[in-house]
């Protein structure tokens, strides 16, 4: 009687766990559907644990894995299912490989994925889309250009142009605010627009948003005292994508920025146009390609000729809101690394670098390049102190320099009150240095008559130092409570 009852206890056991785990298995595969891979991702760890041979459960844990950023972990799972022809394994092995710079590989895999897509009268229409970029990562990597990095600066990417230590001659980049939010579906880069302004201070080229959402290039002229009437670029403003951060070259031809359209092998990348004078417009742009651009977002590529250094942006292998801004010595050549002698894996990460070492093959020039670099950095720095118009600390973290850094306007007011006594008190010194002076050199006479004028000014100078005191307290309260 006891042993019938344990039978039937397991069998009813048995028979919860499994509808339990059939149960799961569907939430997790709607949960894939869906997109939400964090939730099922647990969910196929188990069960490809439970059964290492099930070709679907080792397709649907690499696929969670490549989409939460684990492509590696994800990889040999994916591989697994892709042996035991899961069709659209072929298309995420692929993907990872893409991500690895194993082009061949990836297109391999990716042509498997359409013929099986083929063979049951599936859409093939993405997948071929996918094939063009995967060809033009092949024929990239076959070019990549030799340039010599000489160092990197890892910033924030909301201040990322403060790494940016052009010279004088090269013009000036600034950031300008444009409507748009970031969130989880937003990136920085999308909310950012940027001008650049020529050596010469008489042309300016920007992104701005128009009405159909995506950004676009402009140019305005200085007219006497304000600038000319925005004009679109002609010529490259005509896609469904984003055209962003541009920089002149100093031969007032060459224009480079940035764009998420087809071209691109990743999100935004890096291109190069020059302009016809004739007909007032500019020419195709072409992807620079490796080692400049990536399968992550690469921009504000800027040319310092005069230095002969350049810097250009990147979020590859950065964390979330962090860019990496790569300072370089041109090549002026076009030289490129020879493909059919150089190891494939160092190829690889002279495209991605991912190791910046490898690019200094040339000491002498990295030392130059570094010494020229220090000698922009040490001008600029200089030149930031002497274009200082007062330093005002308002607290551990802000000091202000300029009447533009106030941001309440009674502050602001309180500000050039207390630069206004502190001017009086710096005069009334000078005054009572003096009189102090001719009162040693006086007789005794004259010594009494000016004693009474001496007590006075003694009097104003401790008020007036009292008084800077309590302003300066009232200055900083008023601006801090302006900004909470």
């Amino acid at each position: 009687m006891t042993i019938n009852k344990t039978f039937k206890l397991a069998a009813i056991l048995l028979s919860l766990s499994t509808g339990l785990g059939a149960q799961t298995l569907s939430q997790a595969k709607e949960w894939f559907e869906k997109g939400e891979f964090e939730k099922a991702k647990p969910v196929f760890e188990r069960l490809v644990r439970q059964s290492p041979s099930n070709a679907s459960y080792n397709f649907w844990y690499g696929a969670c894995c490549y989409e939460t950023n684990e492509m590696k972990k994800g990889l040999p799972y994916l591989e697994k299912s892709v042996a035991r022809k899961v069709i659209n394994a072929f298309l995420y092995v692929s993907k990872a490989y893409y991500d690895l710079y194993r082009f061949d590989d990836a297109i391999e895999n990716l042509e498997q994925h359409i013929y099986w897509l083929d063979k049951k009268r599936r859409d093939t229409s993405e997948a071929e889309a996918l094939m063009a970029k995967y060809r033009k990562g092949e024929r990239m990597l076959k070019s990549t250009s030799v340039i010599t990095v000489i160092d990197s600066f890892t910033i924030d990417k909301k201040k990322f142009l403060d790494a940016y230590k052009l010279g004088s001659q090269a013009g000036i980049i600034n950031l300008i605010k444009n409507n748009i939010t970031p969130n989880d579906s937003i990136d920085i880069i999308d909310t950012q627009d940027t001008e650049f302004i020529n050596e010469m201070g008489d042309k300016k080229l920007f992104s701005q948003s128009v009405d159909n959402g995506y950004s676009k290039l402009y140019a305005s002229v200085r007219l006497i005292n304000n600038w000319s009437n925005p004009q679109k670029l002609k010529g490259i403003n005509d896609s469904d994508s984003n055209l962003k951060f541009p920089y002149l070259n100093s031969d007032g031809t060459t224009l480079y920025f940035s764009s998420n359209e087809e071209e691109s092998v990743g999100k935004y990348d890096i291109f190069i146009t020059r302009s016809d004078s004739d007909e007032n417009l500019y020419f195709k742009p072409d992807n620079i390609g490796f080692p400049f651009n990536s399968q992550y977002n690469d921009y504000m590529y800027a040319i310092d000729d005069y230095n002969n250094l350049g810097w250009f942006a990147s979020d590859r292998f950065q964390p979330k809101d962090t860019v990496c801004v790569y300072v370089f010595v041109p090549n002026e050549s076009g030289e490129t690394y020879n493909f059919e002698t150089e190891d494939p894996n160092t190829i690889i990460s002279l495209a991605k670098l991912d190791n910046i070492a490898l690019t200094q093959r040339n000491k002498d020039e990295v030392i130059k390049g570094k010494q020229r670099l220090a000698k922009i950095i040490y001008s600029t720095s200089k030149e930031t102190v002497k274009n200082k118009d007062f330093t005002f600390i308002i607290d551990d973290n802000k000091t202000y320099h300029s009447l533009k850094d106030f941001s309440s306007v009674e502050a602001k007011e309180l500000f050039q009150k207390f630069d206004r006594k502190k001017q009086d008190l710096t005069s009334l010194e000078k005054e009572l240095e003096i009189l102090r002076e001719k009162y040693i050199n006086s007789n005794q006479s004259a010594k009494n008559t000016m004693i009474p004028g001496m007590i006075d000014k003694e009097k104003r100078v401790e008020e007036l130092r009292k008084e800077i005191e309590t302003l300066s307290i009232k200055v900083r309260n008023t601006e801090l409570r302006n900004n909470k």
